[in-house]
């Protein structure tokens, strides 16, 4: 009959420091029969007697006080690795709360939290996309992705990478229009701008002149406080957007989209992962900061590079 040696080692320890077969078994939660057995297989096993036994006592042999020694750190060892892995799936069980803006997190954040899921289905993501900015606390927010600084003091920020904004527009579209050839002859094209969420207001585009950056207002044909919206509108060649790259990296890759102006091009705001004190967060937080840094900083696939840009922007010339 195979032994079962885990039991019958706890056995045997539990009942050299209970002094009892009896507490051994109910400290097992197996029935005292149950418990000699284990200790008979176990002394069978080793082709030693472990316990000398009376109906009344019952002590430990030379060979089995050897065999303790040997035996009960390794036991203690394995007991904490146990409660230790046991401990880390707890961890990995249960809410994730997650904020981010609306107009760049699906494309930024969407892949991360797949991939996530796909490693720790015990945690249940809760994301939130808002372009206002919440309060952290009443929120109970774990993680953020944010453009700039953290929101509020006493945050950890975290640089992924450099928010490039660029101004760009279907094939489809300049063919019909024209190419413009300065931010001055925007006002003969249709624009479109994005309308904030909390005061409704059509914004105006930040862009690079110089070496600073400045507002420049765009009379819209289109307005949106949503981007893939936008982003569906400029595809069809309606319109003329400024498109955060993380969205618009790969269309401009496959000629789906052409980006213009190049030298107005910003790339001032960061966008930042912010979170509390990574001493105080459960395993499931920690995870997932780490993921977000190893996957989005200074990802190739957020960013393009200039020998990209120039690439993509001779393309103009064909219009």
């Amino acid at each position: 009959m195979p032994i079962n040696e885990l039991r019958s080692i706890t056995t045997f320890i539990r009942t050299v420091e209970l002094g009892s077969l009896s507490k051994a078994a109910a400290a097992q939660q197996i029935s005292p029969q149950a418990a000699s057995k284990a200790l008979g297989q176990l002394e069978q096993h080793l082709g030693v007697r472990l316990f000398h036994r009376t109906t009344r006592s019952m002590s430990m042999t030379e060979e089995g006080q050897r065999f303790f020694e040997a035996v009960q750190p390794s036991l203690l060892g394995l007991q904490q690795a146990l409660s230790g892995a046991r401990q880390t799936r707890e961890d990995l069980a249960g809410p994730l709360r997650i904020v981010g803006p609306r107009s760049v997190a699906p494309a930024v954040i969407g892949p991360v939290v797949e991939e996530y899921c796909r490693l720790y289905p015990e945690v249940q993501p809760d994301i939130q996309l808002d372009d206002r900015l919440g309060n952290w606390v009443e929120d109970r927010v774990d993680v953020g992705f944010r453009l700039g600084s953290s929101p509020e003091e006493g945050l950890i920020a975290r640089p992924l990478f450099p928010m490039q904004m660029l101004i760009c527009a279907a094939p489809s579209y300049l063919r019909k229009h024209g190419v413009p050839r300065s931010l001055n002859e925007l006002d003969a094209h249709r624009c479109s701008a994005f309308r904030r969420a909390d005061d409704g207001r059509a914004l105006p585009w930040r862009v690079r002149v110089g070496d600073g950056e400045q507002y420049h207002p765009v009379r819209p044909a289109f307005c949106t406080n949503d981007e893939q919206l936008e982003m569906h509108a400029t595809l069809a060649g309606e319109i003329i957007a400024q498109i955060a790259v993380p969205t618009a990296a790969s269309l401009i890759r496959n000629g789906r989209l052409v980006p213009l102006l190049l030298e107005h091009m910003t790339d001032g705001y960061q966008m930042f992962i912010y979170y509390g004190s990574r001493q105080a967060q459960p395993a499931r937080v920690r995870r997932f900061i780490d993921l977000a840094v190893e996957r989005l900083g200074n990802s190739s696939d957020y960013v393009l590079s200039r020998e990209e840009l120039a690439m993509a922007a001779a393309r103009q010339e064909g219009f």
